[in-house]
């Protein structure tokens, strides 16, 4: 391991635990920090305690692991706020809940609503970004399949529209990060095509496409996306929406898209976003598609919503009213599913429970949602010069302490 040294009075800290970081659990080990960044991360033995003789060592349970900051590539709200809304107080306390509980970044999502409403919510999350509260904006739809609409209003979804596009893109001020699509919608082909051009990542979901035409939209996606290492970083590639939600299921004389995603995660070509909180997808389907694709190839997301972190009840996502009961999210009008209620590290624990290995559940949760988003030279690892994203949990994997960029948030209760 590697260890840089500076001189300077900024705030420096020793945390001791297992390393769980880059897919790999190393036991007896030190991360240490100084001026918001990692000057330290590997095995004890190799930690010299005389380079840091100012540093506070912060006490954490036996038994505790370090990980880092975890990363959310689809996340609607927390804590009472929805991104949706476009009310920024409400948005600014969700992401605060967030940080607080161990996402240390996150793409702020939006759901399908009118033109308005979609401008109105991107310029209010560009501030958070321009805050660097969140690393950008998911925008779920508008342009998604009516007969696999799920949670999102079917009265706001439309065709690929150039025009809204481009009103999209100049309102977000190039904080759009990703954008949910579905492939068979008349000029899908040209959607995907605008969005990487703009540095956007295309994310194939809520669609009926069949298995081909699946296969050939995420392999253009993914030479397109591949082409273009400056606006999306070396290991970028494109995704798919919450696997297995949001599309017809696998079936044996009609494979559906399921089975080429599964194919195309497989040989590395794209990320598959999996809902590991236990509602949206069974323990054993986890636990699958973690062994048929590799960890290395699934990006762990919450699909969370206002309701997060708070009892049941009645809340919104975007237009809709939704009803949560015994921690299940779903519309009132229908009954379909709505979003998520737990956070990325319940996601983490529930996927670990499937029968996952924590050091996989943690990669798929940091280090591969960092580099969907270009930014693995900076999040998603504990290295040293990475930036001090840092969450510590006890032997029951129960939160014991977060930092990001170096700075306590504070110890839950």
């Amino acid at each position: 391991m590697t260890e840089s040294r500076q001189t300077d009075t900024a705030p420096a800290y020793v945390l001791r635990g297992a390393l769980l970081s880059d897919g790999a659990y190393v036991a007896d080990s030190v991360v240490a920090v100084r001026d918001g960044r990692i000057a330290y991360a590997g095995p004890g033995s190799g930690f010299n305690a005389a380079h840091f003789p100012d540093a506070q060592e912060i006490p954490l349970p036996p038994g505790s692991s370090l990980l880092p900051g975890l990363v959310d590539l689809h996340c609607h709200g927390a804590a009472g706020g929805g991104f949706p809304t476009g009310d920024d107080q409400a948005c600014r306390e969700a992401v605060d809940f967030l940080h607080r509980h161990g996402t240390t970044t996150l793409l702020a999502s939006l759901v399908t609503a009118s033109g308005d409403e979609l401008l109105r919510g991107l310029g209010v999350l560009k501030d958070l970004a321009a805050d660097g509260l969140i690393a950008g904006i998911h925008s779920e739809g508008p342009f998604l399949s009516q007969a696999r609409c799920g949670a999102q209003n079917p009265a706001w979804l439309r065709d690929p529209d150039p025009g809204l596009l481009r009103q999209m893109l100049e309102a977000a001020a190039g904080t759009l990060k990703t954008m949910t699509y579905a492939p068979e919608l008349p000029g899908a082909g040209g959607l995907v095509r605008m969005l990487t051009e703009h540095g956007v990542t295309p994310s194939l979901g809520h669609t009926d496409a069949d298995a081909q035409l699946t296969a050939a939209s995420l392999a253009n996606a993914a030479d397109l996306v591949g082409s273009a290492p400056g606006r999306f970083g070396r290991h970028a590639r494109p995704t798919v929406t919450h696997l297995f939600n949001g599309m017809p299921p696998l079936h044996h004389r009609g494979a559906g898209p399921v089975a080429a995603c599964l194919r195309l995660a497989s040989a590395g070509s794209v990320v598959v976003e999996l809902i590991g909180d236990g509602v949206h997808l069974d323990a054993e389907t986890i636990r699958m598609v973690f062994e048929l694709v590799g960890a290395g190839n699934i990006a762990l997301v919450t699909d969370s919503m206002a309701a997060t972190g708070l009892p049941d009840g009645d809340y919104v996502l975007g237009p809709s009213d939704v009803v949560v009961l015994d921690g299940v999210a779903t519309l009132r009008s229908n009954g379909a599913l709505a979003g998520g209620t737990a956070t990325l590290l319940e996601v983490v624990h529930t996927t670990i429970a499937a029968g996952v290995s924590p050091a996989d559940a943690v990669m798929a949760a940091s280090l591969v949602p960092a580099r969907v988003l270009g930014l693995d030279t900076e999040i998603g690892s504990l290295r040293a010069g990475m930036r001090a994203d840092i969450i510590a949990v006890d032997q029951h994997f129960e939160l014991a302490a977060v930092l990001r960029g170096g700075q306590i948030l504070g110890f839950p209760a």
